[in-house]
């Protein structure tokens, strides 16, 4: 399966300079988090496929204008064609407004989804907006990371961990793959293309 992930940045390739042929091959699209609205609502239109969204900090005006023919995992696995997408959007709380969350209040939305976890038997891909503490995050409140998102993934080892927030135009030596475990971390500031087995 491939999937296209996508944050922080409209990709013009993708926008502007639109070309069905850019997603001839793509499965799923994923939305990290930060993105406007109509962007994704646009792709929606020519793509035959789910696209998932999680909320970044920046996505109030989700509340008042949603992507049309996108699919919010926000708290819950969406499965698909046997793959099992966990969402878990927002950042660290710097200031007030939505889709901000301390490390407690995360780690309670974490517990909130044993029973998921449980009938599911895990998942494949851990979609969300911030990174993992320590784990390609920035030293800064705003874009430090979730270390329940540690706690997940040593525990259910998923494939793949996908995020955004952490602009990779801001840092030139930040790395845009890592690797935690048996776990792949991608960072999927603007675009990235990746391929996962189906169960």
């Amino acid at each position: 399966m491939k999937i296209l992930a996508l944050a922080d940045v409209e990709s013009k390739a993708l926008w502007d300079y639109y070309n069905p042929e850019r997603l001839k091959d793509v499965d799923v699209i994923l939305s990290c988090g930060d993105l406007d609205p109509h962007y994704l609502s646009f792709l929606a239109t020519f793509f035959s496929g789910p696209i998932l969204y999680v909320h970044g900090n920046h996505d109030g005006s989700y509340e008042k204008t949603p992507p049309e023919g996108c699919i919010s995992i926000e708290d819950r696995i969406y499965e698909y064609e046997g793959v099992r997408f966990l969402g878990l959007g927002g950042s660290m709380r710097y200031k007030p407004g939505s889709h901000q969350y301390t490390q407690l209040e995360m780690n309670l939305r974490i517990i909130r989804l044993w029973f998921q976890l449980k009938i599911h038997r895990g998942f494949d891909v851990l979609v969300t907006h911030a990174p993992a503490y320590k784990l390609g995050d920035g030293e800064d409140l705003p874009h430090m990371g979730f270390k329940g998102f540690l706690t997940l993934v040593e525990a259910y080892r998923p494939a793949f961990f996908v995020h955004g927030h952490v602009h990779l135009s801001y840092n030139p030596t930040a790395k845009r793959v890592l690797r935690y475990h048996d776990t792949t971390v991608i960072n999927a500031y603007e675009k990235y293309l990746f391929e996962v087995d189906k169960k």
